[in-house]
């Protein structure tokens, strides 16, 4: 009786503790949204937190979902696959015809547009297919009064009055002809924070590579560049040397408490002789979860990494899947002069979420990632140390998880668009595909709960996002179906065709989803299988 006494009292506190931990990642949460009452969607995570998660959504949940209703759509009259933003009811998106617009929430009526070539003086690099004008295809950042956009080359910068559309200023980046910006940024305390990316892995073997990819901090109100963090050593503009590393997706997290800010990288484009023969002798060993011997401790490609806020300092940064020297001219290994593999391009195409959890009582925060390899990952926001890792589904150039999970703190969201067709074994049924799907992983432990498979049989290439208990994902599928699953189990509640690829991510606010079609620009004009779109759609609650 005394053992089964002290056991129940080892109960009481365990739960007791666990009770305590939930509240205070509660008020947590509740202290970090600031007493916002409507949802706005800031950037392409949605929040400073990157989490793709609307926790001020009410009207939608897994009761209601089946009874959105398509409320209106706008003509841009070419593919959308930006995330789009919203503000004080107002819509903020790029369009792939060089177009930035602002639409009403409630109707879908223009406020402004602006033709992005126009505007800035920037012309087109001529480095994206099928599009000869200056485009913007990430999720314009909501800062004060001003939007700021990431120019897909030539790589700037620019700010406009929210209101208007005028243009304010314009910052180049990065001075390569090459180089792009992919990711949206964030915005905090009058700063802007942004990583730099690169089309140059599309040159040939001889022409290839030396762009470094970088992570800046900008003033808001100037443009001016306040500190910017280069993620390989300097190449002197040489060929052979270390190249790539580019930061290129999702929006960067910030970390207030710790004065962090939270980012991934890409592969690398090319490296040193030394590293290449130190590849080959270790018989190119190199896998998403061990070490890598030829990995210096300056080079950062696919990597998660904290930096420090005010001077841009690497603080911690982790290192995955090592050695892997990936472009387009090499994709086949047996073509002549190219690298020693196996080069599996296993970016991280998304910026960490931030989100706390319990371990045994305990509150921990963690960021958590997914990368192209199909893995996600997480990892102490203190010390860089691995929470948990999971692999999560089949991994390959387009992915693996790509451009952006979703968390609720419960659980952890992401696509698998599954790019090589690979053998997909889904959880808990044991089923087998070779689509894409979707996956959902408990936020303590990583361990799977479920997993589910495109019904159309594409690849699920765009964003997650989370609202309320519903998931909503979209397939590039040439019909352009999206979905709404519940969130504890994956059953599709209710799902759309748009009529074309849907290749982006959907933000919600106050009962209505907002979701843009089409990719046949850029890398989507060499998919045979994707198609052109026209439309953002707002469905809403009925």
């Amino acid at each position: 009786m005394e053992l089964l006494g002290a056991k129940k009292y080892e109960i009481s506190i365990f739960l007791l503790m666990w009770s305590l931990c939930l509240h205070l990642i509660a008020a947590g949460t509740d202290l970090e949204n600031h007493g916002e009452k409507t949802q706005n969607w800031i950037n392409h995570g949605g929040d400073i937190f990157n989490r793709r998660y609307a926790d001020q959504e009410s009207k939608i949940s897994p009761e209601t979902v089946s009874n959105l209703r398509l409320k209106w759509k706008f003509y841009a009259g070419r593919d959308i696959t930006a995330t789009p933003a919203i503000f004080d009811g107002t819509l903020y998106f790029p369009s792939w015809n060089g177009y930035i617009y602002a639409v009403k929430a409630s109707d879908g009526s223009l406020v402004w547009k602006q033709n992005l070539q126009e505007l800035t003086g920037l012309n087109a690099t001529g480095f994206v297919f099928n599009v000869n004008t200056t485009v913007s295809r990430s999720t314009p950042t909501v800062a004060e009064d001003l939007l700021i956009i990431g120019i897909y080359g030539p790589a700037h910068v620019i700010s406009v009055k929210r209101s208007s559309g005028r243009l304010v200023w314009s910052r180049q980046m990065d001075s390569h002809p090459a180089s792009v910006i992919t990711m949206s940024g964030t915005y905090y305390q009058g700063a802007f924070y942004v990583g730099t990316s690169s089309l140059e892995e599309g040159l040939s073997i001889e022409q290839c590579c030396t762009f470094r990819g970088s992570f800046a901090k900008l003033d808001i109100h100037t443009g001016e560049i306040l500190w910017q963090t280069f993620m390989l050593p300097d190449n002197n503009g040489r060929l052979g040397e270390y190249a790539g590393a580019a930061i290129w997706g999702s929006s960067p997290a910030i970390d207030a408490f710790r004065n962090h800010v939270y980012i991934a990288t890409g592969n690398m484009y090319s490296a040193p002789l030394r590293i290449r023969q130190c590849q080959e002798k270790q018989n190119n060993q190199t896998t998403p979860s061990n070490p890598d011997e030829c990995i210096e401790p300056d080079n950062h490609s696919n990597s998660v990494l904290a930096l420090d806020l005010d001077t841009g300092k690497i603080r911690w940064y982790d290192q995955l899947g090592g050695y892997d020297l990936w472009f387009f001219a090499c994709n086949n290994l047996s073509t002549p002069n190219c690298p020693p593999g196996p080069n599996p391009d296993a970016d991280f195409s998304e910026a960490p979420m931030m989100l706390s959890i319990c371990v045994n009582g305990t509150k921990q925060d963690i960021v958590a990632t997914g990368q192209k390899s199909g893995f996600v990952w997480a990892f102490d926001r203190d010390s860089g140390n691995l929470t948990w890792s999971t692999e999560a589904g089949p991994g390959g150039p387009g992915g693996g998880a790509y451009w952006g999970a979703a968390t609720d703190e419960n659980r952890v969201y992401t696509n698998i668009a599954n790019s090589l067709s690979s053998n997909f074994t889904l959880k808990p049924s044991k089923k087998n595909t070779t689509s894409g799907g979707w996956v959902a992983m408990d936020a303590q432990s990583g361990n799977i709960l479920w997993s589910i498979s495109d019904p159309s049989n594409a690849t699920a290439s765009g964003p997650v996002t989370i609202a309320n208990g519903v998931l909503f994902a979209g397939s590039t599928y040439k019909t352009g179906p999206i979905y709404a699953m519940n969130a504890k189990n994956g059953e599709i509640l209710w799902s759309y065709e748009t009529g074309a690829t849907v290749y982006g991510g959907m933000s919600v606010s106050d009962g209505c989803v907002y979701v843009g079609n089409g990719y046949k620009e850029s890398f989507g004009f060499v998919n045979p299988n994707y198609t052109a779109g026209t439309y953002l759609f707002a469905f809403c609650i009925s």
